[in-house]
């Protein structure tokens, strides 16, 4: 990857509607952006993916605009131009702090919070109704915005769907008579079929596509979880925020082959030091 050693970001950070910042972008006045480092951790699950990001000497509007009730932040992140959105959340915590010359603010942030913590709704049809149906209306209702899968099928229902209270109870209703599943990514609604993936893209882990080291062999013991005996690798590779959760790779190393589905990912980075990478779990497909 011959972009690897350009480590480039842009975080922004502003209440819904109203004006934020963005810092990350250099210059030739300015040829290093603020230090920034950060851990992201994304999972196959409906529990809201997580961030914890810090950045130094941040001036005091910055700062003042972290602290605003749902202050909502997004974080891209790569190598020269090539910077996908990495995470996008709600900030639950900020602190700033000395740390030695410098002042450090850490933010803790969680994806889709306000849309899953607020968003209570009352629906009700009549006759016959198809989940989609449903399920689009509660996403609108949410306020986010909605995407199947390539795959993804939908039931009738006979009796109508008559629901008063939180709309993510009421995703777990809807999908559940359709055997899908639903998650939030990167402030998304993605629905899907259970242990599948969201496309057909396939996109290739290999030496020469970022893959590091040698692949550590998994398996997931048969605890209740969609994964129940299911085996697959965990790999490490050079930051890549383009595959996400759910998504279709073909593992190419000297120790593994094949085609598998990502589980999980972890994306680590400082732009100043240490890692600039994603670690993911990837189980059979």
């Amino acid at each position: 990857m011959s972009l690897q050693f350009d480590r480039q970001y842009r975080f922004s950070a502003g209440r819904a509607g109203a004006t934020g910042f963005e810092v990350g972008e250099t210059t030739v006045a300015r040829p290093t952006a603020l230090h920034i480092s950060f851990n992201i951790d994304k999972a196959d699950t409906e529990t809201p993916n997580t961030g914890k990001i810090s950045l130094w000497n941040l001036n005091p509007e910055h700062i003042a605009v972290l602290k605003t009730n749902d202050c909502i932040v997004t974080l891209r992140a790569g190598y020269g131009t090539q910077m996908p959105l990495i995470f996008a959340g709600t900030v639950t915590y900020a602190e700033t702090a000395l740390d030695n010359s410098d002042v450090q603010t850490t933010i803790e942030a969680v994806d889709g919070r306000v849309a899953l913590r607020d968003s209570y709704i009352s629906l009700s049809y009549s006759g016959k109704v198809n989940t989609k149906k449903v399920i689009e209306d509660i996403a609108a209702a949410m306020g986010v915005t909605l995407t199947f899968s390539y795959n993804a099928k939908f039931t009738d229902l006979p009796n109508g769907f008559p629901f008063v209270g939180p709309a993510r109870v009421a995703l777990d209703k809807a999908c559940a008579s359709s055997g899908l599943k639903w998650q939030m990514q990167n402030g998304v609604l993605q629905v899907l079929m259970r242990n599948d993936t969201m496309s057909r893209n396939v996109y290739v882990l290999s030496p020469d596509s970022g893959l590091i080291g040698i692949p550590k062999h998994i398996v997931y013991g048969k605890d209740g979880g969609n994964d129940d005996g299911q085996s697959g690798w965990e790999v490490d590779y050079l930051l890549n925020g383009v595959i996400g959760i759910n998504d279709f790779v073909r593992l190419e190393s000297k120790y593994a082959k094949g085609y598998f589905r990502v589980r999980s990912v972890g994306l680590n980075g400082d732009n100043l030091e240490g890692d600039w990478t994603s670690t993911a779990k990837l189980v059979e497909a």
